[in-house]
Order: structure tokens, then sequence, then C-alpha cells
């Protein structure tokens, strides 16, 4: 079911040509700067991979791939990827990537199970990166460590957008808050997940919280999470459990918090078939790429992505995903949005 945020008096502050140039200058800038400060080497990536292998990402589980047959494969069928998570740590694999070193991509994706809104498409653009963990680095100081470097590249990014467009003044504070999502939940024991990433977004500007899939004391989880690439179970130095988290921004204009990256510490053998028993997935052991991970094949690893549009979106103060990207609306949603000032390309 799509929902449309219309923000009264809404007014873009770009014109379409300003918006094309600052989207590709958004682009250009910030994966050249996520690049430097992770030490990520660029790599093509596919848009589709075959159906039954363990590669594609589920996300949440129940999203359904789009799939299509292959006439040369005997009417194999190939899924349009959700994300690369897998195909990254097996491609880091084959490239022989050195540790502390990592690869970074265009992913481009097609999620039919969207709900369509001011924050999803059907269309997904995101940066995918992986990076080669040091070792004995399976820990939060780690993880920090490179969310605040990612962060870092975003709060230069935003400065250049205010040097290009002076009209565009810059939001981000200067350092990210990290918090626990047990934390959270105690914090604001009677909000649901949405309502304590508002309050605590709009609070601190920029948040990372910790601990997303796994569950929480009052026996739910934030968020969902497959259980075959973040670890989402592991104790960690803060006494909580999980090595990944979201980094979620406060967005000015909607007046509601934005997820910018989803990342973390990639599952080792022992945490994969403990969150694999736990989701009651233990069936998919037997798939190529898990194989390879419970057979000690693939290195230990970081990653995540980071939404290019969403990106885009937040820095030119956009109230609508699709002033940023091309992609089909329901008719209502384009003429509700058309009234509202914000017009879909």
């Amino acid at each position: 079911m799509s929902y449309l945020i219309k923000p009264q008096g809404y007014k873009a502050l770009l014109n379409v040509n300003q918006t094309e140039m600052g989207i590709k200058q958004i682009k250009d800038f910030f994966q050249q700067n996520l690049s430097s400060e992770l030490r990520l080497r660029r790599t093509t990536a596919p848009l589709f991979v075959l159906q039954g292998m363990g590669i594609n990402d589920d996300l949440s589980g129940v999203e359904r791939a789009v799939t299509f047959p292959i006439k040369e494969l005997n009417d194999a069928k190939a899924e349009i990827v959700h994300s690369l998570a897998k195909w990254k740590r097996l491609t880091l694999n084959i490239h022989q990537i050195e540790e502390g070193y990592g690869i970074y991509t265009d992913m481009n994706a097609i999620r039919s199970d969207e709900e369509l809104g001011n924050l999803h498409s059907l269309y997904v653009d995101q940066w995918d990166w992986e990076l080669v963990m040091p070792k004995n680095s399976r820990n939060l100081a780690y993880l920090r460590q490179i969310v605040r470097r990612i962060y870092a590249a975003m709060v230069r990014t935003e400065y250049m957008v205010y040097e290009m467009f002076p009209v565009i003044k810059p939001i981000l504070p200067q350092d990210i808050t990290f918090i626990h999502s047990e934390e959270l939940l105690q914090l604001y024991p009677d909000k649901s997940p949405r309502e304590r990433e508002d309050l605590i977004a709009q609070k601190y500007g920029a948040v990372f919280i910790i601990g997303i899939g796994g569950k929480l004391s009052n026996g739910e989880i934030h968020d969902n999470r497959a259980p075959d690439y973040d670890d989402w179970s592991t104790v960690n130095e803060d006494g909580y459990k999980g090595l990944n988290g979201d980094l979620i921004v406060w967005n000015s204009v909607l007046e509601r918090s934005v997820e910018l990256s989803s990342m973390g510490i990639r599952v080792d053998k022992e945490t994969m078939e403990l969150q694999l028993k736990e989701r009651n997935n233990e069936d998919r052991r037997n798939l190529f790429f898990h194989k390879k991970l419970l057979n000690g094949e693939l290195p230990q690893s970081i990653g995540g992505g980071i939404g290019q549009s969403r990106l885009c979106m937040f820095y030119l103060r956009k109230a609508h995903i699709g002033e940023i990207q091309s992609s089909i609306w329901p008719e209502d949603m384009r003429r509700e949005a058309s009234e509202a000032g914000i017009h879909l390309m």
C-alpha cells in the first residue's frame, strides 16, 4: 500500500537542471571519498544471479525476487538481485583482496514488493561495499571506526553541496551518535521501533543504531535482518548483542528519520550456524554460498549498502525519492504529489 508524506508549503530548492547536476556531483564526490576512506576498489556487479545458490539476499525473508527463465540454460531461473552482501564476499575471495582492503560497486535492483512512498521505490540503487577485516577485529570498536569513516565522507559531501548550492545549508552534526537498539528500547519503552528512530534522530541529527535483527528484552526485534550475512547475535563489549546496525539521519523536509545505510560485521561459521537455527533456516546450509562459508573458504569481512537516491534526496532537500530517480508510481500518488508541489520524474 502506497503512502505519501506531503510537507506543508513544500517547494523544491533546486530546479530540474540543477537537481540533475547535483545528483551527478554528489555521486561522483561521495563514491571517491568512500573509496579513499576505506581503501575500496571499484568492481562491476551483476544485475541478476542464478536462483537456488544462496547468493541473492533475502532481506527480511519475505520479499519476492523478480525472476525470469534463461533459454540457453534450459530455462533455469535467474533472479534480479535484492542486494549483494553474499556476492561481495564471494568476490573478495575470487579476487584475493588483501586484509584491510575491499571493493565497492553500483548495485541496481528491482524490489517489486516494496510499499511505495517518499522513501521507497521499485528501483533501488546503492553503493554496495565489502572490506576484508584485519584479524581479531570482530568487535564493536572496529564497527564504530568504520561507521565514523563513512560518516566523515557524508559530512564532507554535504559541505560540497553547500559550496555548489549555497541555498542548501549543512545540517549534519560533525560527529555521529551510537546507541544500541536495546538502549533505545529502554529509553522509549512505550514507542514503536519507527517512533524510537524518529525521536533519537531528531535529538542527535545522525545516529547509528547497533544490533538490528536480534531479539530485544521485550521479545521483539527492532527490525528484521536475514540470518546469513550480518552478525546480530554476538555479545559485544557493551554487553548487548550485535555487530551490525543502521545509519539514520533526521530529514528536516519530511520531519522524520531516514535510514541511509545498513551495514555490519559479517557472520562467521559459528554465528551463521546459530542465526540459521534461530530463524529455522538450517536448510540453507547446503546452498553454494553457505557451504563455502561453513567450509572456511571465505574471508571475514565487514560491509553494507548506502542508498544513492536516498543520499541525494537528503542532500538536495527533496521530499520524494521520485524527484531523484525515474521509476513507476501509482497515478493517485503522482496526482497527490503534484498538488503538493512534488514533481516526480
